[in-house]
Parts: C-alpha cells; sequence; structure tokens
C-alpha cells in the first residue's frame, strides 16, 4: 500500500509538471509507459501467485470441524472447538507443518498469529500454539483478505480503514473534476474505485455495524455526490442490493455449503426464517439475507 502511494505522488507530481510546461503528448506518453511497467509487474506478480496455489493444491484439512483457506502464499486455519476439545484444531496444525516440512516449504511463525472469538462469561485460559518450536502469538485482530474481523467481532476497525482508503482516492475524483471529464466518466471512476473500497466485504459487516460507523463511509458518498454533481446510491441501497444478489446466487446454487439455509415454506412464497438466539447471529449475513429475499425476492444478475 505504501509503495502505491509512493508511486501515485510520484505520478501526480508528473502530470503537474509536464502540464504546466505544456508538454501534454509527453505527459501521457510518460502515464502510458509507467502504466505498462505497472502492469507487467502485475502480471509477474499473478503469475506468481497461481503457480504457488497449483503448487499447494494439495494441501488440504482431514477433519470436518478445521477449514484451510489459501489465497497465494497466505494459509488461514479455522477450526471449531466444541466443549474444550482442540484435539482436531491442534492435529491440523501438526499436519500443515508436516506437509509444509515434505514439499519443502517453510512456515514463517513470526508472522503467524492466533485470534480466538469466544463469548462465554469466563473462558478457560487456553495453551499457545507451538508452530516450529515457537509459541504463535495472540492477536485482538486479524486483517483477511483486506477485512479487519476482531476477537468480539465489531467492525469500528475495518470501517476506519475503509473510510481512510475512500478518502485517499477522493483526491483524484476530484483532479478528473478539474480536467472537466464528463459526469458519466466521472460516475464510472467513483465506482470503480471508490465505491468498491466502501462496499468492500459489506455483506458481512453491515447489518452489525453502529449507525456512526456507517455514517463514516456515507459521508465520502456525501462528498463524491458534491464533485461529480449527482446523486449516488446509499450505503443501505448498495447493501441490499449486494446482498440480495449474493443471497439469491447461495440460493440456486446446491453445491454452496450454505445452500440449506434458504429453504422455501410450505407455500413456496417465503423462505423459512432462521432461528436467532443472540443478535450478534441476528446481524449476520444469513439471517439477514433470508429476510432481504423475503421482503423483495431478487434474482441474481
Amino acid at each position: 500500500m505504501a509503495k502505491t502511494k509512493e508511486l501515485s505522488k510520484d505520478t501526480r507530481n508528473k502530470i503537474v509538471d509536464l502540464h504546466q510546461a505544456g508538454k501534454t503528448e509527453s505527459a501521457i506518453a510518460t502515464l502510458l509507459l509507467r502504466t505498462l511497467a505497472e502492469t507487467q509487474q502485475f502480471v509477474h506478480s499473478s503469475i506468481h501467485s497461481l503457480l504457488f496455489s497449483l503448487y499447494t493444491n494439495g494441501c488440504t484439512s482431514g477433519h470436518q470441524s478445521v477449514k484451510l483457506l489459501k489465497f497465494a502464499d497466505d494459509t488461514t486455519l479455522i477450526g471449531l472447538i466444541s466443549d474444550g476439545n482442540e484435539s482436531a484444531y491442534r492435529g491440523e496444525i501438526d499436519r500443515l507443518v508436516s506437509w509444509c516440512s515434505t514439499n519443502n516449504l517453510e512456515l514463517n511463525s513470526l508472522k503467524t498469529v492466533e485470534m480466538t472469538v469466544d463469548f462465554r462469561k469466563d473462558p478457560a485460559p487456553r495453551p499457545p500454539v507451538i508452530l516450529c518450536d515457537s509459541p504463535v502469538s495472540s492477536a485482538e485482530s486479524f486483517c483477511f483478505l483486506g477485512t479487519t474481523i476482531t476477537k468480539e467481532l465489531k467492525w469500528a476497525q475495518n470501517i476506519s480503514s475503509l473510510a481512510k482508503k475512500a478518502q485517499q482516492r477522493m483526491y483524484f475524483l476530484r483532479q478528473l473534476k478539474k480536467f472537466l471529464l464528463p459526469v458519466k466518466m466521472l460516475v464510472n471512476f467513483y465506482t470503480a474505485i471508490i465505491e468498491s473500497v466502501l462496499t468492500s466485504s459489506i455483506t458481512v459487516w453491515f447489518a452489525a455495524a453502529t449507525a456512526r460507523d456507517k455514517a463514516k463511509l456515507q459521508r465520502v458518498i456525501h462528498s463524491a455526490e458534491k464533485v461529480i454533481g449527482c446523486s449516488l446510491p446509499s450505503l443501505q441501497e448498495l447493501y441490499f442490493s449486494r446482498s440480495r444478489r449474493r443471497a439469491a446466487k447461495i440460493a440456486a446454487d446446491p453445491s454452496h455449503p450454505g445452500n440449506e439455509l434458504f429453504r422455501s415454506l410450505p407455500s413456496g412464497k417465503r423462505l423459512r426464517s432462521i432461528k436467532n438466539r443472540t443478535s450478534r447471529h441476528k446481524n449476520s449475513f444469513f439471517p439477514t439475507a433470508v429476510s432481504l429475499l423475503n421482503s423483495a425476492p431478487l434474482t441474481p444478475r
């Protein structure tokens, strides 16, 4: 991220300098060359990630209560611990270490953290996980594919991060406005660069977020409306459309693990509501998605 900001600042300075000197064609050529170089770097990085994913395709979890998620060279192990029995979870950790050793891969224990989500009133202390003869440090939060998850399942930290990223990108929208770009192009830029940040994992956190946190992101949308000069979809509208679309796709896909949660009532007009014991569960994706589909069914686009 720091490298991207540095490149963007350097590119911006070159545009201003060349524009002031009256060298518009040279500025465009410079931008094209820089864009080509950065694209080549991205392609090479993507190829490396693809090859690594193919190489580690055989590394899977052998227990139903433990899930192994891989993205490029990042690996996340998620275990469900019931009645204090951690044998399956710790067994899969040992299995992962053994697989990496057999396939000439080295785990970086210094960058490995463990986050425990436990809502019991008096949870018993857990012994530390030992990875490569080193204890794994415990973390209060964890960034998973750009989404910050805390052990309390609160979303203030994640939303603050999204708001900061979106505000940084607002600068470029204002610069494009100065260059007198058409409204349609400004809206397209906003949708691709700013709205995509605001709605990152929105189906996961929106229903459980506080009104204050939602207002942070809505202020960014209001600022973009003033810059562009037209109305834009609100954060709630974006959440409704994405949640309904995602839920409709899951309901239509029998192979999806969550498909069984979208069961129709005997009448066939509504879905069976999901029972909730806590507000935390009620505000999670599947219960809210069922409610949205019941209120306004939507076919996937």
